[in-house]
């Protein structure tokens, strides 16, 4: 098992579904509606909406703030050019670093001390992939690992693994997909008694990427950061553990 140095101020997660987002959007910055009022597909609304509220509740959960519409409205989230997002408060960039992800009805923020592009996280089902996508998007030491497991959940469980911490480390890259996934390498190690694993990504430059894993309920949750750190600490433990799945926006495709 690799071993982490201290953190003091640590990693913060939360994870919340769609049924906690509000009836209207007074919650949102001007920016965050003028883009909102531009979607079309109930799909993109939705996952707009929910990654904006997972992540101004995280934050105002970590400052101290309130959770009243008014003030999350000052908390807004913005996209770099690269698609990564940064935070701004009351109209300014903070230091806080944050990675968004969501899967299904449920969105996860993580949030970092150690500034932007620190941090990357990604949310994925425990659902099964097929022999293509293993044998395209995973290296060969990947590929042998997800083989040597038994059919069923586990090869599910471990294929998704990989990918999962494969999107987290693009996302601390900072190129997304554009990257070929099979120039990251994942090594997970197994969960321990608090349900997280740790796990490295080695890009083929030589660079590595500490992270940890953990598996809640139905859900798969990585994070990989630029430099070693404690496990993250989940703002409301057990939620996604307990989460289903969930695909709203096939009862209505378009909106309105």
């Amino acid at each position: 098992m690799q071993q982490r140095p201290a953190d003091p101020g640590g990693h913060r997660w939360l994870a919340l579904g769609e049924e906690a987002l509000p009836a209207d959007e007074r919650w949102l910055a001007p920016a965050e509606a003028a883009t909102l009022a531009g979607l079309r597909y109930t799909k993109r609304r939705t996952e707009f909406l929910l990654r904006r509220l997972v992540t101004k509740r995280a934050v105002a959960s970590a400052t101290g703030r309130s959770t009243d519409p008014a003030t999350l409205a000052g908390i807004e989230v913005r996209n770099a050019p690269s698609g990564a997002p940064y935070l701004c408060v009351d109209g300014v960039p903070t230091e806080l670093g944050v990675s968004i992800s969501d899967r299904a009805g449920w969105a996860v923020c993580m949030m970092s001390p150690m500034g932007p592009l620190a941090v990357g996280c990604d949310l994925e089902l425990v659902e099964p992939r097929s022999r293509g996508f293993v044998r395209d998007f995973l290296t060969t030491a990947e590929q042998r690992l997800v083989g040597s497991c038994t059919a069923g959940d586990e090869r599910d469980a471990v294929a998704n693994l990989i990918w999962s911490a494969k999107e987290s480390a693009l996302k601390v890259l900072g190129t997304g997909l554009r990257r070929d996934t099979r120039t990251l390498e994942v090594t997970p190690d197994a969960p321990r008694d608090d349900g997280w694993g740790a796990l490295t990504v080695r890009a083929v430059e030589g660079t590595v990427f500490p992270g940890w894993w953990r598996r809640e309920g139905q859900f798969l949750l990585t994070v990989v950061t630029r430099v070693a750190a404690t496990a993250p600490v989940a703002l409301q433990p057990g939620r996604l553990a307990l989460a289903a799945p969930r695909h709203s926006w096939l009862d209505r495709p378009l909106y309105p």
